[in-house]
């Protein structure tokens, strides 16, 4: 049901007639399956079988028969990768090596590659429209090239490093032996041309090595002569001899201060005794005297021997005061030797401080020296760098001229690639295969001729049937055949069962009120009710069926008129839930004044609404809720002022472009609106108008429609509430 007035009535092919008539001429598709099966059997007979073979081969690295080097090159091994085995692809089915497997099986002599001598007349005809050259003007190595490539296949295995050779031909022995004949040809080009490498190597490497020889010995003379001049004589590997002989006076410098420093601390010590009288013999320099060890023994004696005497002898015996004296004098001897050993120490330290100002003057020499041979030494290495590079440039080119001059025998030169599967002589013939061949033809056959049956059905009409409105003329015609009765009024939304179950078919309301005078609609709006309500017994006006009808319409917008105030708009709010509960999203716009749905279907009374949105007050997303007996959502009117709202009233139509983009279908329950106002809300929208009337008032109806007629509007449906007959307990609750 739609605000355009289609012209003609529409149509859908009907599945069951096609396939009727092709069961009505299923003798005729039979025959014709049977013929064709026949005659491809016949074909398949008749042309002369190919036979094809197939050859595998394998692309590897191979070693050669004997190793002459150790040394593995990892950069002359062929990169076994895709693009490696599709130009070995590409090789396999090179003109070269046609030519010379041609010539090596003689295929000339062979008329089944004489296209010269054999013509069809598809040929024929593209010759003459110059699409085609004639054979005779090719050479015949052309010609035999093209017949030849014409049955060759040459692919690479999926997935794989294996080379496929196919070859068709009509004598099996022949299909057989050109494949096997193209791998050894493959084979031997691949082997010469690892040797006809080895032997280019060994041509170009021979003046190479000469050369590099002369540039070694060069170098390497440079070198020694750059070393005598600037005096660089080498001590060791990574060292000349300034540096070394530095490294060694540093070496003997450290040593000298060592001794130095220790030989003042040991005069130190023998000071530092003598001066506080304590005992010098803990002094390791002292007690290791062998003349303090003697005066030391003496004076031991010599302390015993007046013990002894003591002890018989008075003080003043002689004996005793010679004792004495000779203690004294053992123990100045001692004092003196012990001076002795320190001025010998600190002669040792005065010794040690003069070597070490020698050796520092020798270091300062040697510094400016080894500096100086460093400097020298820069140039040094850079000969050397030269020479080494040239020594190694040449030791390189040796190896590799031993290496290809041990391999000029065409068995150390193995080809990069193996024969994996050769090609025998095939039995069966490759074309044609009579089965598949028969097979495929009959169930081709068959389907065209049930397509070509069902064609002609289709455009001869008979497998078309009508849907939709009844076609507008008919209409014309019945009404012009019958003169007008009272019940017009009630066919002005009609819905027929016939032909369109659980569907409402609308009829333009212009066509009835177009040709009745407004006398006409007052006299019918006066006849008895008898007459209308048997009429609406034939009709379906429920929630329902308005509910189905809005489903299989695929309508996005629909708009809600309650004449009668807020009984209409509970319809409005059972039409949302039964679209839901349908399993389809639906959301309720309340437009009313007195916010009937709103009541019904929000949790409370203090959501926001439209009125909000169009205030700015409230975001989008926060004026849709959900209602609370259903999956129906519920934009309510909201808590704004509702005049100050009106003026953003042109905001309207985007918010419901907003919500039929998120949403099946948009109802908009404005109450007892008028129509101006709806005309303004639906302008350049394909819109739905429900009348929604729970008990149905002849003078508001038509009222209604001849306002909406004027408007515009030339579809109306009618809502009269819930279908008592399905669900009375339903209809009561609505009511």
């Amino acid at each position: 049901m739609s605000g355009v007035n289609n012209t003609q009535q529409d149509v859908d092919i009907d599945l069951a007639q096609l396939f009727r008539a092709v069961w009505r001429r299923r003798l005729r598709v039979v025959a014709i399956t049977l013929a064709g099966a026949c005659l491809a059997l016949v074909i398949a007979k008749v042309v002369s079988p190919e036979y094809r073979s197939e050859t595998r081969i394998l692309i590897e690295a191979r070693a050669p028969a004997f190793a002459t080097t150790t040394s593995n090159d990892a950069g002359s091994a062929p990169l076994l990768d895709e693009l490696n085995i599709a130009s070995q692809v590409q090789i396999l089915q090179s003109a070269d090596l046609i030519k010379q497997v041609i010539a090596n099986l003689k295929l000339y002599q062979s008329p089944e590659f004489d296209t010269a001598s054999k013509s069809s007349a598809l040929s024929d005809i593209l010759i003459k429209l110059h699409l085609k050259r004639p054979p005779a003007d090719k050479a015949p190595e052309e010609r035999m090239l093209d017949a030849f490539t014409g049955r060759l296949q040459v692919y690479q295995i999926n997935s794989s490093r294996v080379i496929g050779i196919s070859f068709s031909s009509r004598d099996p022995l022949l299909a057989a032996n050109v494949p096997n004949a193209i791998a050894q040809v493959y084979l031997s080009m691949q082997s010469g041309a690892k040797l006809d490498s080895n032997s280019e190597a060994t041509r170009w490497l021979e003046p190479e090595i000469t050369k590099l020889r002369e540039r070694v010995s060069e170098a390497e003379k440079n070198v020694a002569d750059y070393r005598s001049a600037n005096g660089l004589l080498q001590t060791s590997q990574n060292s000349n001899f300034a540096t070394q002989q530095l490294s060694d006076i540093i070496t003997q410098l450290a040593q000298v201060r060592a001794d130095k420093a220790n030989a003042e601390a040991r005069a130190q010590a023998v000071r530092n005794a003598l001066s506080s009288g304590r005992s010098i013999d803990t002094l390791s320099d002292v007690s290791g005297s062998q003349a303090i060890q003697r005066l030391k023994a003496t004076e031991s004696t010599l302390e015993s021997q007046i013990s002894d005497l003591s002890t018989t002898l008075m003080d003043g015996h002689p004996r005793l005061k010679s004792l004495r004296a000779q203690l004294a004098d053992s123990r100045q001897q001692i004092s003196r030797e012990t001076q002795r050993i320190l001025a010998s120490i600190d002669n040792e330290a005065k010794l040690a401080q003069l070597r070490e100002q020698q050796l520092v003057a020798q270091s300062n020499t040697l510094k400016a020296a080894s500096a100086k041979a460093g400097e020298d030494e820069v140039g040094l290495n850079a000969l050397e760098r030269e020479a080494a590079a040239q020594r190694q440039l040449l030791e390189t080119y040796l190896a590799r001229y031993r290496e290809a001059a041990s391999r000029v025998d065409k068995n150390s030169s193995p080809a990069d690639a193996r024969v994996v599967s050769s090609a025998v002589e095939p039995v069966d013939p490759a074309f044609p295969k009579v089965v598949p061949i028969v097979v495929v033809s009959t169930l081709a056959t068959f389907l065209l001729t049930c397509i070509v049956i069902m064609l002609a059905e289709l455009f001869s009409g008979r497998a078309l049937r009508p849907v939709g409105p009844v076609n507008r003329e008919r209409k014309a015609a019945a009404n012009a055949s019958q003169p007008p009765q009272a019940d017009d009024v009630a066919e002005i939304v009609t819905m027929k069962r016939a032909g369109a179950p659980a569907s409402m078919l609308s009829v333009p309301a212009d066509d009835i009120l177009a040709g009745k005078t407004e006398e006409d609609i007052a006299d019918a709006a006066h006849k008895p009710k008898e007459t209308v309500s048997a009429k609406e017994d034939e009709e379906d006006f429920s929630i329902q069926s308005v509910a189905d009808y809005l489903i299989d319409s695929g309508s996005r917008l629909a708009i809600a008129i309650s004449p009668t105030g807020d009984d209409g708009s509970t319809a409005s709010v059972m039409l949302a839930r039964t679209v839901a509960d349908a399993g389809h999203r639906i959301v309720l716009v309340d437009m009313t004044g007195t916010g009937c749905p709103s009541k019904l279907m929000a949790e409370h009374g203090e959501l926001p609404g439209v009125t909000d949105l169009l205030c700015g007050e409230a975001a989008f997303a926060d004026t849709i809720h959900p209602d609370r007996l259903s999956d129906a959502h519920l934009v309510p009117q909201g808590m704004s002022d509702l005049g100050r709202a009106m003026r953003g009233a042109d905001r309207l139509s985007l918010i419901l472009d907003a919500l039929g983009s998120a949403y099946d279908i948009v109802l908009v329950e404005c109450g007892a609106a008028e129509v101006s106002g709806v005309a303004r809300l639906t302008r350049s929208k394909d819109t739905e108008i429900i009348l929604s009337m729970p008990q149905p008032d002849e003078k508001q109806f038509l009222s209604a429609m001849t306002e909406f007629q004027k408007a515009g509007y030339e579809h109306i449906i009618l809502m009269s509430g819930w279908r008592e007959e399905h669900d009375p307990d339903t209809r009561r609750d609505a009511a």
